[in-house]
């Protein structure tokens, strides 16, 4: 499974992570809808859009990317979906961007992001690199959660376990308790691609 693939999981089963990683309020998420949308006259499709449900003018909508591995032409892919989603869709709400890098050694270098230096400037734009979270991100479930997929595999097997029982004690809903535990260990699954399922529920004490 692919690091995208499962950041869109988690954040389609829990938004409220996405709202933690931007230092907002988790239940800020209930307000929004984790989608996708197709820029039907190119045949491509945005994968991680965030759009409000309700009709506030000032609430925005968020264009979320994940990057773990480098790409020069990344800045070239996310504002030319952006401007044509804005063109063909011609959304009421502000726009946002929020990128998901791994590691600050991901992004494009200089001379790559140079057409777009006023727009990663600009406060419609957010940078999110994982590894550089401060403690007070730390103190969230959700955050420790995302950031498991950066974890070394020397380490995850713990982590993980750790973030179940926080999931269990902070967690009143077994069936939201449940789905993130599940999440949990679809992310050990691909950190640990060499173990099988049934090795990985025993690490987990599952």
């Amino acid at each position: 499974m692919k690091t995208d693939t499962i950041f869109y999981s988690l954040f389609q089963e829990f938004p409220s992570f996405f709202f933690e990683l931007l230092d907002r309020p988790p239940d800020e998420a209930a307000a929004y809808e984790f989608t996708s949308r197709e820029i039907k006259q190119l045949a491509f499709r945005i994968d991680g859009l965030f759009l409000p449900k309700t009709d506030e003018p000032d609430k925005p909508f968020y264009l979320a990317e994940v990057q773990f591995q480098p790409d020069a032409d990344l800045y070239y892919r996310i504002f030319g979906e952006l401007f044509l989603y804005l063109r063909q869709y011609k959304p009421t709400h502000p726009w946002r961007v929020v990128v998901i890098y791994s590691s600050r050694r991901v992004e494009p270098e200089p001379k790559q992001r140079l057409q777009f230096e006023e727009l990663l400037t600009s406060p419609r734009v957010q940078r999110i690199y994982l590894d550089e979270l401060g403690e007070a991100a730390e103190r969230s479930l959700g955050v420790k959660v995302v950031k498991l997929v950066i974890e070394p595999e020397e380490t995850v097997g713990e982590k993980a376990k750790q973030l179940i029982v926080q999931a269990k004690q902070q967690l009143d809903d077994a069936a939201v308790q449940r789905d993130l535990i599940n999440l949990i260990e679809t992310i050990i699954v691909y950190k640990l691609p060499q173990k099988s399922r049934e090795e990985i529920a025993t690490m987990l004490n599952l």
